[in-house]
């Protein structure tokens, strides 16, 4: 069922001992969003733990480590940017993915797998959405907080570039700076520095992009060799979907991560087309400008053709 701000306003004033779910292979807006409603419930002296499937990285933990755990029986469940039950990880969505009572995500995608849901869908993250929910329960938002928000905010826009921020993403951006957030330091830790083994990995698969659809669409692979030979962990993976969209001419940029042997996640950007649409041909969705799918008990360049075939569809490309 979907609700409005004022309902969801008044749900989380009156729930407690909450558990928020993040969604698996976290991002800094799930991470985000997770922690800022958990800070600000705690606040009011509610019990809230967030639990993720996948092992948080370990570049969130400035939002991350004041969070000690707390020790209660679960009475109440929110799911902070998750747009399906399947997003959840197999241990959270068995254990929770039928009893969640509220969703708070910004998705076009979402599958109303919740009692409750509210829908951002014109919000840039779902840290907006957040922000918005404690301004109308009428929620005091403290410096951590802010930082949350903030966090999850810029790693869904890019750093406030992409298509999906409006005016009142800047809106709540330049609130959050009067909680004198150290934005310059986190947006310089969050987008600037990169390990050796990140690095590394950039110069593997953009020396080697392969091209389709005349050219308007570039794919690259990193390959469970390439993630085990150069040490990489999951959180140094966020962000490379972005670098196909840097080649001059390239619509449509597709990025398959082979987490494990034969099970591999696509992540999709475009310029022009929709990449939600390209993605729920194989179960996947997200955005307009960016989704995702996941494909297992396949091989690499059966992935590949695939993609490319959704993708010539979309961009209405014959060979011509």
């Amino acid at each position: 069922m979907r609700i409005d701000y004022k309902q969801a306003a008044e749900f989380i004033k009156n729930c407690d001992n909450v558990l928020i779910l993040a969604h698996s292979s976290p991002d800094g807006d799930t991470v985000g969003s997770s922690f800022a409603l958990c800070r600000a419930l705690r606040n009011l002296g509610k019990r809230v733990n967030v639990s993720c499937a996948d092992e948080i990285p370990e570049k969130y933990d400035y939002i991350t480590d004041w969070c000690a755990p707390q020790i209660f029986d679960v009475e109440t469940v929110i799911a902070c940017d998750v747009a399906g039950v399947h997003l959840l990880g197999e241990n959270n969505a068995v254990r929770y993915g039928e009893r969640v009572d509220l969703c708070i995500d910004h998705h076009i995608s979402n599958t109303d797998y919740a009692r409750r849901l509210l829908l951002g869908e014109h919000s840039a993250s779902a840290c907006e959405v957040i922000y918005t929910l404690l301004v109308t329960a009428d929620i005091p938002v403290d410096r951590m907080t802010a930082q949350c928000i903030y966090t999850g905010m810029a790693t869904d826009t890019g750093c406030f570039r992409f298509e999906n921020v409006t005016s009142e993403t800047h809106r709540i951006a330049s609130v959050l700076y009067t909680y004198d957030i150290p934005f310059g330091a986190i947006n310089r830790h969050l987008f600037d520095i990169k390990s050796k083994a990140r690095l590394k990995t950039e110069q593997i698969v953009m020396s080697q992009p392969e091209f389709c659809c005349g050219g308007k669409c570039a794919i690259i692979a990193i390959t469970a060799d390439i993630i085990e030979k150069e040490g990489l962990d999951d959180g140094e993976l966020e962000g490379i979907p972005a670098l196909p969209m840097q080649i001059e001419g390239v619509e449509i940029g597709i990025t398959i991560k082979e987490k494990e042997r034969g099970v591999y996640k696509v992540s999709v950007r475009t310029a022009s087309v929709d990449a939600s649409a390209i993605c729920a041909n194989f179960g996947g969705g997200g955005h307009i400008r960016a989704a995702g799918c996941k494909f297992s008990g396949t091989y690499l360049e059966d992935v590949k053709q695939k993609m490319a075939a959704a993708a010539a569809e979309a961009l209405e490309y014959d060979g011509q």
